[in-house]
């Protein structure tokens, strides 16, 4: 950095130097997994260890135990899965460090594809048992399109599970990214001790912790007498002979190789009963990439450009039902965002102050008086804002768009009470802005029945349910029958000059533009054959500069 530019300073007084302390000092990250990996049980553990709460809960809480504190929706307490992204905040050290928990049920992976536009980092959680599995490749593959660094954490090892070195060689191959065990387990099930840092030869040993504390750790190096006293003597032999194995193998700890998503550091503990959870969080911490620069319109915007800048990855209706609010969550891509600063919105161009600034903590918010990149805050959101936008201060900035991906089930959302149209306008446009799930409409105008697309029948459900808690609508679902959906190429004025096409059904999306509606791939293919010249994709276009049409 130039001398010129250390002694830089904004007009409000923050210097590059200052902002620079501050980006290095923020790790932000998502967790990906299959269901019923332990995510949301090692999202609990990670806000234990940074003294976020005092006592986790576990993801099947019932009667006197805590709820999560990540999982809020009334509906994500009865079921006791995870089906809104959420975003927490908290200290850790010297460390901020913004988690941003996702959904693992995969008829919400679109909005875990939205929130990992947020994330620099991503922490993949296996199932010691199960290894890689569907849920876990898609997010992956989403992960590699986005080149972000991936840390694996193996979980549950407290259970019977596969040998360690087959989950390692499983990774590699059917995800070609190389795995590097930062820590190497000592037995397995229910003969787990603890791991070995292969960085160190230093070994941790846990004790089972009273449900929802803290585990007691106990270091001791590998050639230290009393560790004969502590551990079998066959259990440590096999850690020790696996551990020479791998370091034959010769692959090396590269960070660059990390942070370019080919390598992948490896941990093994279990989230429940806390071991390796501390050990994970430090290591993860000095090895996570900080905050990187962003691709924008014109080129990438760097994290320590003065101006400020972000990107709106989400919206979210009722986080608060006593005050009907809803909210937008903002990545802080560069500057220092500042309570009630002005700000400029990139798709209207209009000038909007930012009065009520909120950190984020599961449904839990308090006014923030600054943010830097890395960090994620809520504004409130009067209609004003959807998913894509960016808002600056400065020199224009446009990051890129985030796409809506295809959807699978489609059906009729029917409203059976006409005097309750009104609440139900509301809360399909504000379920509509939050992208909780997709709404296409039929081009003939006189149905206004909304279609409601999802990628799983599990968001059709989320949606009838909050429509009647959250609006009070009680309503009907009704199949079309169809599976695929594509967006065409070139909008109306392409399909026109096709003429008249059989074996689909044709709609609009919320921007007005032509979506073709199959009842399988094979009536697909059939289209494209007869129709060479007519261009479909699976994902929708970005739009920029258009406002979406209402119900």
């Amino acid at each position: 950095m130039s001398a010129n530019l250390n002694s830089a300073s904004k007009a409000d007084g923050t210097s590059v130097e200052e902002l620079a302390q501050a980006v290095d000092r923020r790790r932000n990250f998502a967790i990906i997994s299959h269901p019923d990996a332990g995510k949301t049980t090692l999202t609990e553990k990670l806000l234990l260890y940074g003294g976020a709460i005092q006592q986790a809960g576990a993801v099947k809480a019932r009667g006197e135990q805590r709820k999560v504190t990540s999982d809020w929706m009334e509906l994500e307490k009865q079921r006791g899965i995870s089906i809104t992204s959420t975003v927490l905040q908290f200290d850790y050290g010297p460390n901020t460090i913004n988690l941003l928990d996702t959904p693992g049920h995969q008829d919400f992976s679109e909005d875990t594809y939205r929130t990992l536009a947020a994330a620099d980092n991503a922490v993949m959680l296996e199932d010691a048992a199960k290894g890689l599995e569907p849920q876990t490749r898609k997010l992956f593959e989403v992960c590699r399109m986005r080149e972000i660094p991936i840390f694996t954490f193996i979980n549950k090892m407290d259970r019977p599970g596969r040998e360690p070195l087959s989950l390692l060689d499983e990774i590699e191959a059917e995800l070609g990214l190389t795995p590097w065990a930062v820590n190497w387990p000592i037995g397995s099930g229910e003969q787990f001790r603890g791991v070995i840092d292969r960085r160190t030869r230093r070994v941790i040993l846990f004790s089972r912790a009273e449900r929802g504390r803290q585990s007691e750790e106990q270091v001791l190096a590998l050639d230290d007498p009393k560790l004969k006293e502590l551990v079998e003597d066959d259990l440590l032999e096999q850690a020790v002979e696996e551990m020479d194995l791998l370091e034959a193998a010769g692959a090396e700890l590269d960070l660059e190789m990390v942070h370019a998503g080919e390598l992948t550091p490896v941990f093994f503990g279990s989230a429940m009963t806390n071991f390796g959870v501390r050990p994970f969080l430090d290591a993860f911490l000095e090895m996570a990439q900080r905050p990187i620069a962003r691709s924008g319109s014109e080129g990438p915007i760097d994290p320590l450009r003065p101006d400020f800048s972000g990107f709106v990855f989400k919206l979210q209706a009722n986080m608060d039902p006593r005050h009907r609010d809803r909210v937008a969550f903002v990545r802080v891509c560069s500057g220092r965002f500042e309570k009630d600063m002005n700000v400029r919105h990139a798709r209207t161009g209009k000038t909007i102050r930012l009065s009520r600034p909120q950190k984020l903590f599961g449904q839990e918010r308090a006014v923030v008086e600054d943010a830097y990149p890395g960090d994620v805050i809520g504004l409130n959101n009067p209609g004003m804002f959807a998913i894509g936008d960016t808002l600056y201060t400065g020199t224009k900035v446009e990051f890129e768009g985030i796409p809506c991906f295809s959807p699978e089930i489609f059906s009729w959302l029917r409203n059976p009470n006409p005097s309750a149209f009104k609440n139900f306008r509301k809360g399909v446009n504000e379920l509509r802005e939050e992208g909780a799930v997709q709404i296409l409409y039929d081009t003939d105008q006189s149905r206004r029945d909304p279609i409601l697309a999802a990628v799983g029948q599990l968001q059709l459900e989320v949606v009838q349910h909050r429509l009647e808690n959250e609006y009070g609508v009680e309503t009907r679902l009704e199949p079309l029958g169809y599976q695929v959906a594509r967006w065409v190429n070139g909008g109306w004025a392409a399909l026109d000059k096709v003429g008249r096409i059989f074996n689909c059904k044709t709609v609009q999306d919320a921007w007005s533009r032509p979506v073709l509606l199959f009842k399988n791939t094979w009536n697909l293919n059939q289209l494209q054959e007869e129709h060479v010249d007519l261009e479909l994709s699976s994902v929708a276009p970005v739009v920029s500069g258009v406002e979406p049409i209402s119900l």
